[in-house]
Formats: structure tokens, C-alpha cells, sequence
């Protein structure tokens, strides 16, 4: 179990943040009160992990990353999903509700073939086919925007160990109980400033302006750490 660190001011508070570049302002402030980092990579889940992740790459002058993972949809209810896949392919599944769901060997290969062609779409578009850095010997702070299920989160994690990072630390703005919990198993260190032990729980309660990023807000984001 990983160590978790939080703001207990704002714990189970609701609207905490103006926005998510506020969000990542205060985020990158608390780690640097907590923690001591040596040339970081910061990785940033898209879409709302982006405004969050170029205020943490700001604070610490350090290299960003996208680490674009996607849900694999439930094929009668695409809002929402039974597990992830990540930029190089990894799966994660979420076998309990696999099970539940009787999702068949074949549902889930046409929704892993259907995400896999997504995110290489969303990898060329917002990276332009550059390289990705590598992780190997680094502090890797991974970030999004809120933490509700997890299990994008831990699809990320699984993607980048492999590459030998120093550390993995994810941080994130707002968190649900379950979720910090499940993503503990895997991660060094969890920062989440404001955690919520209560039901019902949506990242979105968190902000005082929230809205579904669209593509092109991502961009004009990585435009201005470009901009450094």
C-alpha cells in the first residue's frame, strides 16, 4: 500500500477548485510542501488531465508527457466502461464487472479493437507522432483531472513500470475513497487533496467551472507550456 497524502482542510468538500488550472496551481504548491522531486516527467491524462498536468510541468520546469488512455466501452451503454486501455495497448480490465456484465471474449475484443484505433487517432493528434520520452531512473508524476473508479489511472501505472521509472506519483486534484484505495495497490505515492469518503462522488463536484474538455482546448494547453 502506497503512502497517501491529502489537504485534510479539504476533505469531503465540494467546489474547492475555480478550475482545473487552479486545480493544478494548488496541487503543484502542496507537492513541493511535502515532497521533494529531482527533475521529474510529468504524465498527463487527457483531456482533463492536461491543464492540470501544464501546471505541474510549469512549477517544476519538468518534460510532459500525454499518456492517452481510453475506457473500453459497455457495448449498450458506451458512457460508460468495463476497463481501459492504454497508449501502447496495455489492458486493464475490471474483472468483477466483466463477470457481472457477461461481457464475451468477443465484446471485448471488438471494443479493445474499436479504443486501440481511438487513441492512436488522439496520439497523433496531439502529440504530431513525436517520440514519448522515456520514463527509465525518473520521478513519474502521473495526473488527471479526478479520480472516480481508478481504473484509468491504474492502466497508466501498468503501462509506465515497465520502463523502470525511480518512482511513480500520482497526483491528482480530487479523489473518491475507493478509487485513492484501488490506486495505492500500484502506485509509490498518492497525493489527493481533496478526498472524499462519501457517496455519491463525481470529479466534477470539485470545480467551481467544469465542462468536457474538447480536443482543441487540450491543444491550445499544450500550446502555452510550449510557450515556456
Amino acid at each position: 500500500m502506497s503512502r497517501v497524502l491529502e489537504d485534510r482542510s479539504l476533505r469531503n468538500r465540494q467546489m474547492v477548485f475555480q478550475d482545473r488550472t487552479d486545480a493544478g496551481r494548488r496541487l503543484a504548491a502542496f507537492i513541493k510542501e511535502n515532497l521533494v522531486l529531482d527533475n521529474p516527467l510529468v504524465c498527463a491524462i487527457p483531456a482533463g488531465g492536461v491543464p492540470v498536468g501544464v501546471q505541474l510541468a510549469e512549477a517544476f520546469q519538468a518534460r510532459m508527457m500525454l499518456g492517452v488512455v481510453r475506457k473500453l466501452k459497455i457495448p449498450w451503454n458506451p458512457e460508460a466502461g468495463f476497463g481501459a486501455m492504454t497508449w501502447d495497448g496495455t489492458i486493464f480490465l475490471n474483472d468483477p464487472l466483466v463477470k457481472q456484465l457477461k461481457l464475451t471474449p468477443e465484446e471485448i475484443k471488438v471494443a479493445a479493437t474499436e479504443t486501440k484505433e481511438i487513441i492512436k487517432q488522439r496520439v497523433e493528434r496531439f502529440t504530431g507522432g513525436y517520440p514519448r520520452p522515456s520514463s527509465r531512473g525518473l520521478q513519474v508524476i502521473l495526473t488527471d483531472d479526478g479520480l472516480a473508479s481508478g481504473y484509468t489511472m491504474l492502466a497508466a501505472i501498468e503501462a509506465i513500470r515497465p520502463e523502470g521509472p525511480a518512482e511513480i506519483i500520482v497526483a491528482v486534484p480530487t479523489g473518491s475513497a475507493g478509487a485513492v484505495t484501488l490506486v495505492s495497490k500500484k502506485a509509490d505515492i498518492i497525493v489527493c487533496l481533496n478526498f472524499k469518503d462519501r457517496y455519491p462522488f463525481a470529479v466534477a463536484d470539485a470545480y467551481r467551472r467544469w465542462h468536457d474538455l474538447s480536443d482543441d482546448e487540450v491543444i491550445e494547453s499544450l500550446r502555452t507550456l510550449d510557450k515556456r
